[in-house]
């Protein structure tokens, strides 16, 4: 395991399995959303992300957190294991914001520079809406390198727990 994609809906907790994988695994981590946003929620111009995913993804080793889902089959081809969080919109829809009252007035560790925590209509919509409009293509794209990658779908928060603590023994 060298180059590690962890995906899922936002809520699913791929920032901090990535975080806590990464201290197990001394893979180091790449958090997407603090290289996709520019202070005070500005997104990068998709050139830009381009450029910038394609200089990470030439990396020898990382743990890489973030759906970005039209740069996914891309880093999908640099991958050799991609870890898929399945969740139930439920889940990802409490924690999402629970995230937003914990993290009030305060820019989260693996955001952006000044991308003070928020929530608004259009993002519950994307995640209550994620397995109906992400899912499928996200299935799809793994399908296409299931025979050359290594791929865990979690659905559970208890098969994450026991992934982590198998992987530490």
């Amino acid at each position: 395991m060298k180059r590690v994609l962890v995906i899922g809906c936002p809520g699913s907790g791929k920032s901090t399995f990535s975080s806590k994988f990464s201290k197990e695994s001394n893979i180091p981590v790449i958090h997407l959303d603090s290289f996709y946003w520019k202070p005070g929620w500005v997104s990068c111009t998709d050139q830009e992300f381009d450029e910038i995913l394609r200089d990470l993804l030439l990396q020898e080793t990382y743990i890489m957190d973030g759906n970005y889902s039209r740069t996914l089959e891309f880093r999908t081809f640099f991958a050799d294991t991609v870890f898929f969080f399945d969740y139930s919109r439920y889940l990802c829809l409490y924690r999402v914001i629970k995230r937003r009252i914990l993290n009030h007035g305060k820019t989260r560790e693996y955001m952006g520079k000044d991308c003070v925590e928020t929530i608004d209509y259009k993002f519950i919509k994307s995640v209550w809406n994620f397995k109906k409009n992400q899912r499928m293509q996200i299935m799809n794209a793994l399908d296409k390198y299931k025979e050359n990658k290594d791929i865990v779908i979690f659905r559970k928060q208890k098969e994450v727990n026991n992934f982590l603590k198998n992987f530490s023994k």
